[in-house]
């Protein structure tokens, strides 16, 4: 396998476990009532539907791995490249998409820090996972 291509898929591996990470974070938090003592209207069902797409849009976004960057640690990569993540979701998901304002403002005030906090986990889980991998 060429070394693109094997990066390539690592990268993807790499983000997907990442998602799962996330995913299950947004989901213990909501178990665990933790979101909605804070004001947070967020507490998913784990369900097939619900974590299928997270897993894989955390592969799509597990690319990023593969551009250069001027830092060589991938931790801090991790935690940069989980902005792209976060803005999304608060700039066109939760506003366009789910109905629940800009940056989510209609599930609660704290809204914006919990996507932050679980696409940091997802960056920094991904950034781990890809780095270990690398040879």
């Amino acid at each position: 396998m060429t070394h693109i291509v094997r990066r390539t898929c690592l990268a993807f591996a790499a983000g997907s476990a990442g998602g799962l990470i996330n995913s299950l974070a947004v989901w213990s938090f909501g178990l665990w009532g933790v979101t909605s003592k804070l004001g947070v209207n967020i507490a998913p069902t784990l369900t097939p539907a619900w974590l299928y797409p997270r897993i894989v849009w955390g592969g799509i976004w597990g690319f990023l791995f593969l551009f250069p960057t001027i830092t060589r640690s991938y931790f801090k990569r991790g935690l940069v490249f989980s902005l792209g993540p976060s803005l999304v979701q608060l700039f066109y998901i939760f506003p366009f998409k789910a109905g629940k304002g800009l940056m989510g403002f209609q599930l609660g005030e704290l809204t914006p820090l919990f996507v932050l906090f679980y696409n940091a986990l997802w960056g920094l889980a991904a950034a781990y996972l890809y780095k270990r991998t690398q040879s």
